[in-house]
């Protein structure tokens, strides 16, 4: 399966499941999806960046994937301890 289609189909499901989320009133799940699909999308972009020769826009959309990374671990942590 190409990565493109893989990213796109990642981001899709995670969309989706926010906005269920949102309609169901679980707003703690809907944020994690959210955090999520951030991660995956600034991760991918990153490796298409790097791949077109845009180093330094690589560097960040890589430390954007971080952070929603760990944002989506604290979300979870907070989802588990409520």
């Amino acid at each position: 399966m190409n990565l493109k289609w893989l990213s796109s189909i990642l981001v899709a499901i995670f969309s989706i499941a926010a906005i269920i989320f949102i309609i169901m009133g679980n707003f703690n799940f809907a944020v994690l999806a959210m955090t999520i699909m951030f991660a995956v999308s600034n991760g991918f972009r990153a490796k298409s960046f790097k791949e077109q020769g845009y180093i330094k826009e690589a560097k960040w959309m890589k430390y954007m994937a971080i952070f929603f990374s760990i944002a989506s671990i604290v979300v979870f942590i907070i989802i588990l301890t409520d």
